[in-house]
């Protein structure tokens, strides 16, 4: 099989094209691929005939293709892309006035077992690699045609999987997407998310190049997280919030808590009491996420008013917002990723209906 170039950080790209090729070379590769995308190498007009042949004959771009891609009335796209071994790994366009959103995945399933979350049900089948990370961004910015550089586009690893579960190839990812000479993504627009990985946040606050952190909170005490994250068993909310006081923060950032709002379970005004004492000590903001609904989820969708009454109470203490669906007609919202094959599943019974933005 032919070598992939896409995950190839510039160093490495150099050792494979041999001491033959002068150290420019690399650098004119690396440049088309991260940041014009460009997937054919003889479309790479700055070098030489010769060395376009080399690559045709030894590698391959490593864009991933298209498998399927939904299209939702909101204008979210849902990507199933192809990988090598034959299976598949979901990623989400998500455009808003004045930014777009993609949302990709760090494994193919998941091994952390919420039991909200549709990905959960997978299991894990692989981790990522890095090069299969960066192409997740590079196919959905090409399709859509987005520049990743510009002030636009938000990168969030909140799709498929446990990213801090795959922490190299999460960082090598990370190095690629944000290096200048490359794809020049801000690392204030990179974002990975956790269910409360500990050791792993540790290991990422000490990365030179990182994103960005948000933490999967979802309960209010410690019993009821243990309830609904069984990963709290082995890393409890106590420990948990401990390493995020201890996170080291730059100067420009804070700390993203996630809250999916799970009907009469955690939604009550005193969870939210609860939660704005636990963040209270932290430099941080909530977001609220009313429950993406789906098949073999045991729990209910709160009504909008519910929403309403416990984003109120959080926000008397810190800055608390209300994350609005999207693609839920297409299982592209959070919690919803699970490579269903239909385009337009039918809307299951929520509950009390989906919270809008406020």
């Amino acid at each position: 099989m032919l070598q992939p170039i896409v995950g190839m950080e510039l160093n490495e790209l150099r050792e494979f094209l041999g001491a033959d090729q002068p150290a420019f070379r690399a650098r004119q590769i690396y440049q088309a691929l991260y940041r014009r995308r460009i997937e054919d190498f003889s479309a790479i007009s700055n070098i030489p005939n010769s060395l376009r042949e080399q690559l045709q004959r030894e590698a391959r771009a490593g864009l991933l293709p298209v498998a399927s891609r939904f299209e939702s009335t909101d204008g979210a796209r849902r990507y199933l892309l192809a990988l090598d071994d034959g299976r598949t790994v979901e990623a989400v366009f998500m455009p808003e006035e004045g930014r777009d959103t993609l949302c990709i995945s760090s494994q193919v399933g998941c091994p952390v077992g919420c039991r909200f979350c549709l990905t959960a049900l997978m299991g894990l089948e692989r981790n990522l690699t890095a090069g299969e990370i960066v192409a997740q961004v590079l196919r959905l910015a090409t399709d859509n045609r987005l520049e990743p550089a510009g002030k636009r586009v938000n990168v969030v690893l909140m799709g498929m999987g446990e990213p801090l579960l795959n922490l190299p190839n999460v960082i090598k990812a990370t190095r690629i997407l944000t290096d200048p000479e490359g794809a020049g993504l801000s690392p204030r627009r990179l974002t990975v998310s956790t269910a409360g990985i500990i050791p792993r946040i540790e290991e990422l606050g000490r990365e030179p190049v990182r994103p960005k952190l948000a933490v999967s909170l979802n309960a209010s005490s410690e019993e009821q997280r243990r309830e609904i994250m069984p990963i709290t068993r082995k890393y409890p909310l106590k420990e948990l919030l401990a390493a995020c006081r201890a996170y080291p923060l730059r100067g420009w950032e804070r700390l993203t808590f996630e809250y999916v709002l799970l009907g009469g379970v955690n939604d009550t005004d005193a969870d939210a009491r609860r939660v704005a004492g636990l963040l209270a000590q932290l430099k941080c903001k909530l977001n609220l996420i009313a429950l993406n609904p789906g098949p073999g989820i045991p729990f209910r969708t709160p009504a909008p008013e519910r929403v309403a009454a416990f984003q109120a109470i959080v926000r008397r203490s810190l800055p608390c917002f209300v994350r609005k669906p999207r693609g839920l007609d297409i299982f592209a919202a959070c919690g919803q990723l699970k490579r269903m094959e239909t385009a337009r599943p039918a809307l299951l019974h929520t509950g009390g209906g989906q919270a809008q933005a406020s």
